[in-house]
């Protein structure tokens, strides 16, 4: 067998393993739910969180943790809707909390600047990086971007007096000091959070969005009407690396330091599978996603050297049962009667 020339990398094929391969009801831009209901529920629940929790450490830890892992698995959720298996959310995290400890530790300068320019660098990175790569598909791009996170991990090692090396940077300052110091860092991923999901929800009522669901279905097509295809899954995977920045920067301040293995290959991958459990079909299935996966392994903690084992069987089951993610369970409605046919 030859192996697959450059042509067979660009172009693609129907019988490539890649993201145009799940169900139809999957399609992450397809499905809307009610933002104003949507909207409402999930201030209400970050509004109850810490009246509930306040006073525990470890509960708002979780908490701080789960909302930023959503944020970070939001942008994967993206590159998914224009037919992407993206395995390198981890490196550009990773490159955020970087960009924030350098910038605080070097440059002094304060964290709500730093915040955004983290964000923003993230993105230029990943458009710049996004452009060649994305004509890539299927397993092609996947592997490569997976290498792009480990090529992450071994610039921050390699690094020099930039980085530090292995020592990585630790002591970083935080505004977020005192007794209310992670009510104060939960208010801000909280905020971050859902400004994300509005906008991912925004952009799929917009032409943009339909633009994303050509570009999934059919890219050739997509650009035979005229659609700049480049440009558009380029803005996609600037948008998610973006994403991936903020959510490090905040990583990186809440735990007020970076090390070159604060993110890896692992990370991007839960990343990918926080999506793949709360349903690619809708725009909340990173939080769905992340809420139970990083909460179900905190709980099996007690079974000790056994807690991985039973963690990755439940996730295989959930898997198997809802293929489609937790958000496509449905509650067993009560069928109405039949109603009366009219005969002449």
């Amino acid at each position: 067998m030859n192996p697959p020339d450059a042509r067979d990398a660009r172009e693609p094929d129907a019988r490539e393993p890649d993201a145009r391969a799940l169900p139809p009801n999957a399609s992450p831009l397809e499905r809307r739910p009610n933002i104003l209901g949507v909207g409402v529920g999930l201030v209400l629940v970050a509004v109850l969180v810490p009246l509930l929790i306040g006073r525990s450490s470890y509960a708002m830890s979780l908490a701080i943790n789960v909302t930023l892992l959503a944020l970070i698995s939001s942008g994967v959720w993206l590159t998914f809707a224009i037919g992407r298996i993206n395995i390198a959310q981890g490196g550009f995290a990773l490159l955020g909390a970087y960009l924030t400890a350098v910038l605080e530790t070097r440059f002094a300068l304060p964290f709500w600047l730093v915040l955004p320019l983290s964000g923003l660098g993230a993105a230029l990175v990943g458009a710049l990086i996004g452009w060649p790569i994305l004509r890539l598909r299927g397993v092609y791009f996947s592997m490569l971007t997976l290498s792009l996170t480990e090529a992450a991990r071994l610039a921050a090692l390699n690094g020099g007096d930039l980085t530090h090396g292995a020592s990585g940077i630790p002591n970083l300052p935080t505004p977020f000091t005192g007794e209310n110091g992670y009510l104060g860092l939960y208010a801000v991923s909280v905020t971050l959070l859902l400004g994300g999901v509005l906008v991912l929800h925004r952009l799929t009522l917009t032409p943009i969005g339909g633009v994303f669901r050509a570009l999934q279905q059919d890219e050739h097509l997509a650009s035979s009407l005229g659609i700049p295809v480049a440009r558009y899954r380029t803005l996609a995977f600037a948008l998610c690396c973006g994403f991936g920045g903020l959510g490090g920067s905040l990583f990186a301040v809440f735990l007020q330091s970076v090390y070159p293995t604060s993110f890896t290959v692992t990370d991007s991958t839960n990343f990918m599978l926080y999506c793949f459990l709360g349903g690619l079909g809708q725009v909340l299935g990173p939080l769905v996603g992340s809420l139970g996966l990083f909460l179900g392994f905190q709980a099996l903690s007690g079974l000790g050297a056994y807690q991985s084992l039973i963690y990755a069987a439940l996730m295989i089951a959930a898997m198997m049962v809802l293929p489609n993610g937790l958000l496509s369970l449905r509650l067993p409605r009560r069928r109405d009667a039949p109603a009366l046919e009219a005969h002449p």
